[in-house]
């Protein structure tokens, strides 16, 4: 996704371009977002509910809270509550679609222009600020595949929060989700319209981020096959050019470019100025907080699976894969980036830590060729960001937690009232960025940072009472094992919350976490009161039953 470290790049003489913060923290458009390039939400041709699998009446496992039977409050789920009934999702991506979503998800705009911040920040040991969210990033894709894998649900993590932990945290986690893709629609519709006016300025941005979000909607629309086809190539695209990067770049780093003018130093530009640590050992934990957010959307994957014909084994491939994405994509570019230039070249900071490293090998026109591929990381975003938005939206729906209308389908298997449903909302927000940059669409920005923290924790949370469902119940499907459970699922645990309570500590972060808990608090306040109004409205239900009995 873009970040507002992209915003400002991109843009950074046009005043009516707001979207911009303190690029060096994520901020909240990169805090939100900053790289999630590409990914999905959920969705399963045979949905639970419809299937009696875990999700459906009567099936929730022990300490999952208000039964799935019970009548939920008359919310939004409509008068009466209950699970919402609805059409089912169609298996209509294919295995390539899913293998470029699986490796264009950790492929967003974050990495292209949000690492410049962090190699400033942490110098070389930036590559371990990345080796180490990698790291945390990998153990929750293990959790996430094995459930997954095991339960394909629409909701994924919402509907296996709700069955392991409960009604209210299924409710909280899929709102928290929706409401932060819905904010990365208007980010990146801003990105994309800020790069598109560049080009043609006679259009002006707001038409540029009218233009963009009504061609994606119009594809999500269309099918699902229509989305994995974009995002195919959108991904295609990303993947060719980081490759490239990389293969081009090593070339020039060990002098074997002909033509470079580079002078290729090899690996000496990682301690040669001021050391591999040259801001110290808290530079590090500083880089962390940068570069966290631009994982977000790597986990997308295995919701996206759930659409497929074989969905157990598009999880697995996922899932058994995502190592060698991460180190490949993030560690191999970066590396390249400091090993062509020193880690302090002011060129890093003023054009960008690619658009730097091309420079210096002599590649012509190399802000031009990088404003394509952030484009097409901008567009991939919000191709993605939309379809989530709506498997959530729509996942809600079935569970009747979200207004009962996005629950259905047309006879092509697209939630279309729960896409419209998620791009007014991602309007909105545009129009609030143009209006009030600095209030309301800032509030929204940060108020959202902290959520991908929220549903990676939730992840963690969950699995470790999933497994010992899925092991009771259908042992046979536990093909994805979390590694040295419970151990590493509690190591992950403490990571997340680490990196939750040293944000609180840094000046941008802190506003991001305390804004995001307090928009969090005030769901979990909304799930927790329908719950306990359903309850009681299911043991008023219970109670009048038992007197019509007891009086005939």
């Amino acid at each position: 996704m873009a970040s507002q470290h992209h915003l400002a790049k991109a843009d950074e003489n046009d005043e009516n371009s707001r979207a911009r913060g303190d690029g060096g923290h994520g901020g909240a458009a990169a805090g939100t977002g900053a790289g999630s390039g590409t990914g999905a939400g959920a969705g399963t041709a045979a949905p639970d509910a419809a299937r009696g699998g875990p999700g459906a009446p009567g099936n929730a496992p022990p300490g999952s809270g208000t039964p799935r039977s019970a009548p939920s409050p008359g919310g939004p789920g409509g008068p009466g509550g209950g699970p919402a009934a609805g059409g089912e999702l169609k298996a209509g991506l294919k295995n390539r679609h899913l293998s470029m979503i699986a490796i264009g998800g950790v492929i967003g705009a974050g990495l292209f222009v949000g690492s410049s911040a962090g190699i400033a920040a942490a110098g070389p040991a930036i590559l371990v600020s990345y080796a180490l969210v990698g790291t945390m990033v990998v153990l929750v894709m293990r959790m996430l595949g094995e459930m997954a894998a095991a339960r394909p649900a629409s909701g994924s993590f919402s509907e296996y929060a709700d069955q392991a932990l409960g009604r209210w945290a299924g409710f909280s986690i899929g709102w928290l989700y929706w409401f932060f893709w819905v904010v990365v629609l208007a980010v990146e519709a801003t990105a994309g319209a800020v790069i598109l006016n560049g080009w043609m300025p006679a259009v002006p941005q707001w038409a540029w981020a009218l233009a963009v979000m009504v061609v994606l909607t119009a594809t999500n629309l269309v099918s699902v096959g229509s989305y994995g086809e974009f995002e195919f190539w959108f991904a295609g695209i990303k993947v060719v050019a980081i490759g490239g990067f990389i293969v081009v770049g090593l070339l020039a780093v060990f002098g074997l470019l002909p033509g470079s003018d580079n002078p290729g130093a090899g690996f000496a530009h990682l301690t040669d100025t001021g050391g591999f640590l040259p801001n110290g050992w808290g530079s590090i934990l500083t880089g962390i907080l940068m570069v966290v957010f631009s994982f977000m959307g790597s986990e997308i994957v295995t919701l996206a699976a759930g659409e497929s014909q074989d969905p157990q084994r598009a999880v697995s491939k996922a899932t058994n894969s995502v190592i060698w994405r991460i180190g490949f994509f993030y560690l191999g570019s970066v590396l390249v980036v400091l090993t062509l230039l020193p880690w302090n070249d002011p060129s890093i900071t003023d054009e960008g830590s690619y658009v730097a490293a091309l420079n210096s090998i002599g590649i012509p026109h190399a802000g031009e060729v990088m404003n394509v591929i952030v484009l097409t990381a901008v567009l991939s975003c919000l191709n993605s960001g939309l379809y989530t938005a709506s498997r959530m939206a729509f996942s809600l729906g079935r569970r009747g937690d979200a207004p009962a209308s996005f629950a259905t389908t047309t006879t092509s298997g697209v939630p279309r009232p729960a896409i419209l449903g998620s791009v007014v909302f991602g309007f909105v927000a545009v129009f609030f960025n143009y209006l009030w940059p600095d209030t309301v669409f800032a509030f929204l920005l940060n108020s959202s940072g902290a959520v991908a923290l929220f549903v990676w924790l939730v992840i963690c949370c969950t699995q470790l009472r999933m497994r010992r469902v899925i092991e009771q119940e259908t042992p046979e499907k536990l093909v994805v094992r979390m590694w040295l459970f419970p151990y590493l699922t509690w190591a992950t645990i403490g990571m997340i919350v680490f990196v939750l309570v040293y944000m609180l500590f840094d000046d941008v972060g802190r506003e991001q976490v305390l804004l995001s808990l307090l928009v969090a608090a005030v769901v979990v306040a909304i799930a927790v009161v329908r719950e306990l109004r359903g309850r009681r409205t299911a043991g008023h239900a219970d109670r009048e039953s038992h007197d019509l009995s007891g009086k005939t």
